[in-house]
């Protein structure tokens, strides 16, 4: 990825907490970002655990500078920034160094939009108060620490807890619509289609089909099956579970049928076959399943459950369903008391 190194130096001169003259902000107005010398420019580096030392140069341009190497490292594509120069960004508005204005600190996000939308960018707080960049043309959130195994805040849990409860009431179309099609896209899959699920018309096993384009150009396509309870192994499956047996075969037509692409207008074989589950997938079915697929078939089907949905949907800071809030939340105006 490459900034302008107009804009490189305009971000450099927030950064060092400058007045230049390539920043909206006359000497009328209050100073928004703490000013940082030679020392604090090398620190402010140093608690993001990186190893730049300032040389004594010109400060904003050394910022400049560094931030362009940042700009450089490895990303998932133009619409996502590497998460270093994430990292950078939620730093320099941490609601610690508010300067002349509230923790929300709207002016100096402001200043910072100014900069930032020449690339097509926008900065904005999330519920985490950590500060996220936001690609204009595409909506999509850069995430600051993507893992979905790390330990999770407090507003995060709580997030969790939320889209649990609307997991346990959803149906399937539900889960499909509102929880599975906004989180595939954040994570770069492209052309997601839904399937015939609703008149279940030529769906051959999968509910949904998208595309993912590798580094170099080429794509790999997917084929999802979803199922909104658990997942077992048992010889008769209770009310609302599904037999693993079922769906490994569901996958195995999915494979073998092929889907037509209308960007390419090319007929292609499912690459891969996700099985989907809003429940648990007991310990006994992915054992089945492990002992099902044969060398070829292992990397080809893979598995997801509740928690990893719930874990990847909080990490990426995707919002809640409309229908799901948080708890302790008010409900929406008109079903808080029938009488009105």
């Amino acid at each position: 990825m490459k900034f302008r190194r107009r804009t490189l130096e305009m971000l450099g001169d927030l950064i060092c907490g400058n007045l230049g003259a390539d920043i909206p902000q006359g000497d009328a107005e209050p100073r928004y970002f703490p000013y940082r010398s030679s020392t604090y420019i090398t620190e402010f580096f140093g608690e993001l655990d990186m190893d730049w030392e300032h040389d004594g140069s010109t400060r904003h341009r050394w910022v400049a500078d560094v931030l362009e190497q940042l700009l450089a490292e490895p990303h998932e594509g133009l619409a996502h920034p590497p998460e270093s120069f994430s990292r950078v960004i939620d730093h320099l508005m941490s609601p610690a160094d508010a300067l002349n204005e509230g923790r929300e600190r709207p002016n100096a996000l402001r200043l910072l939009n100014n900069v930032l939308s020449r690339e097509g960018f926008e900065a904005f707080y999330g519920e985490d108060q950590h500060c996220y960049l936001r690609h204009i043309g595409t909506n999509t959130v850069s995430a600051l620490a993507k893992s979905p195994h790390r330990p999770l805040s407090l507003a995060e849990t709580q997030r969790r807890a939320a889209l649990a409860a609307f997991l346990d009431t959803c149906s399937e179309d539900a889960l499909i619509e509102e929880v599975l099609l906004p989180l595939f896209r954040q994570l770069g899959f492209h052309r997601i289609t839904v399937a015939g699920h609703r008149d279940k018309a030529l769906e051959y096993g999968k509910d949904i089909w998208m595309r993912y384009t590798l580094p170099t150009q080429h794509f790999l396509y997917f084929g999802i099956q979803v199922k909104r309870g658990k997942l077992d192994a048992t010889g008769r499956s209770r009310a609302g579970n599904a037999n693993i047996a079922e769906i490994h075969n569901q996958a195995l037509m999915m494979l073998a049928h092929e889907i037509f692409d209308p960007e390419t207008n090319r007929r292609v074989l499912v690459d891969h076959a996700f099985i989907v589950a809003g429940g648990e997938i007991t310990k006994a079915a992915r054992n089945w399943l492990g002992n099902a697929l044969d060398a070829a078939k292992r990397s080809q089907i893979m598995f997801m459950d509740r928690d990893d949905i719930l874990n990847q949907f909080v990490v990426t800071n995707l919002p809640l369903p409309v229908s799901a809030s948080l708890p302790g939340a008010m409900p929406p105006w008109g079903v808080r008391d029938a009488r009105f």
